[in-house]
């Protein structure tokens, strides 16, 4: 027996005119693609409000030449060390570096070292991507 299960709804032409056109310039397959995708982005938003299991990057680039940055980012990244799972370092000129911190834990918690990150005088940006770590 599959897990597969398939269901109906109902949808105003104008809405269902507009989802078309979204999926399509996103380039899905199918409406049932873009909806599976759309449940699990508005679940993840609830893990996330909820405090729940969630595991990403942060991704950011930095002046390595500003002063006591580098101490600054090691110091948090060490404050935060039971939710980093691993980090890249890649030098991307003379003055800037790019770091990949890869984390899975508590979502309030990845956030609130996103921030201390992000704040850092120096850092010249930072993203956070979250997903659903089950």
């Amino acid at each position: 027996m599959s897990d597969l299960y398939r269901f109906g709804i109902s949808l105003d032409r104008e809405l269902i005119e507009a989802f078309d056109r979204h999926i399509k310039a996103q380039g899905y397959q199918s409406r049932s693609e873009a909806l599976r995708d759309l449940i699990r982005e508005e679940l993840l938003r609830k893990t996330r409000m909820e405090g729940g299991l969630v595991a990403g990057a942060i991704v950011m680039t930095y002046d390595h030449h500003k002063r006591e940055l580098v101490n600054r980012l090691i110091d948090i990244q060490h404050d935060f060390h039971d939710l980093i799972i691993s980090t890249q370092h890649v030098h991307l000129d003379h003055e800037n570096c790019l770091e990949v911190v890869a984390v899975k834990g508590n979502a309030p918690e990845i956030e609130k070292l996103s921030s201390a990150l992000k704040v850092l005088v120096g850092v010249k940006h930072l993203d956070l991507s979250l997903s659903s770590a089950d």
